[in-house]
């Protein structure tokens, strides 16, 4: 029947790093959030990890694109062309005709008006019918399993590409939520500065997104858990000959120190705006962290160190908003906090 249908569900966590689709609860697209157009007609020539390999490649007739920063839609045509492509792809040609959608997207929980209205005409013109959103840190929260609509209260910090959201959630609402324009592409470009300055070497984006994820740090000490020094290759600033430079993971826990420590503010702030009852409750229950950010070896140590509160990384840390989508997916008729 799936051949011939004329409508289907997917559940979209539409992020700045990825963009990862489910379709009857499996993950069916997990791609980068890139697109690849060509410059004169405008036309989509490659999406996710096609268009990745293209990002900063390229010559005058290709342009490749991030549609989306700091968690939000910057290019909306190109955000559409993704979509696009990327529903297709989850599609894989099991249609006959195009179906109509029936939608659920993850949001940024400091999202304007203006900024969800883009995400709804972007699923609208990709094929979307029913398009419902949820806020990702609400997302995340039900996709590490917790039950949201319980008399409790939890916090969730989802540390993404573009945004921290931090939420407190009880009663199947959020009682209390920040988003704050910094995450892991912050990191990236802290460590690209860093390589500049202290060491003399150009190295792009993509190179200081392997730095960050082969040896990025919270803490300067991880004793049996240290990864091995990273060689990194590029021109000298200033000659432009080539360089070789081994980068440790301490290095790197010292150059992302500046950005660590405004997350830590913001949750610090957040247990400020946080009623007694529900503070309690945090405390006994920990403090759950997903998105990508939270795979920064030693982040949940620091952060409990700091905050003497116990941090709790999801077992799936990039996969918690997709999951909770999916489950939102299931229940739109249920969940209240959906938003049309």
């Amino acid at each position: 029947m799936g051949f011939f249908s004329l409508t289907q569900d997917i559940a979209m966590d539409l992020g700045t790093a990825n963009t990862i689709i489910t379709s009857n609860g499996k993950i069916v697209v997990d791609e980068p959030s890139v697109v690849a157009m060509d410059k004169n007609s405008n036309k989509m020539i490659a999406v996710g990890t096609k268009a990745k390999m293209m990002y900063e490649k390229t010559h005058d007739n290709i342009r490749t694109c991030r549609p989306l920063r700091d968690g939000v839609i910057a290019d909306f045509n190109a955000c559409e062309l993704m979509m696009r492509g990327l529903i297709k792809m989850a599609n894989n040609g099991r249609h006959l005709f195009t179906p109509s959608l029936r939608m659920v997207i993850g949001v940024p929980s400091g999202s304007t008006e203006v900024e969800l209205r883009a995400v709804r005409d972007s699923a609208e013109h990709s094929g979307g019918r029913d398009v419902f959103l949820i806020y990702e840190p609400m997302a995340a929260a039900i996709g590490c399993g917790i039950d949201v609509e319980a008399p409790e209260g939890n916090m969730v910090v989802d540390i993404g590409g573009g945004s921290t959201e931090i939420a407190i959630i009880s009663l199947g609402g959020i009682v209390y939520n920040s988003s704050i324009r910094l995450a892991g592409d912050d990191f990236t470009y802290d460590i690209q500065e860093y390589m500049s300055r202290q060491h003399n070497v150009k190295v792009s984006e993509r190179m200081a997104e392997r730095i960050k994820i082969n040896v990025g740090s919270a803490l300067v000490d991880l004793g049996n858990d240290a990864p091995p020094e990273y060689v990194v290759h590029g021109p000298n600033r200033v000659t432009a000959l080539p360089m070789e430079v081994s980068i440790g993971y301490q290095e790197v826990a010292q150059c992302i120190d500046k950005s660590l420590t405004k997350i830590e503010a913001a949750v610090l702030q957040a247990l400020e705006n946080t009623p007694p009852e529900l503070y309690a409750d945090i405390v006994k229950n920990g403090i759950w962290l997903t998105g990508g950010g939270a795979l920064l070896r030693g982040l949940d140590k620091r952060l409990t160190s700091k905050i003497n509160i116990q941090f709790h990384v999801d077992e799936d840390p990039l996969h918690s908003v997709a999951k909770g989508t999916a489950i939102a997916l299931k229940n739109v008729h249920n969940y209240q906090f959906l938003m049309r």
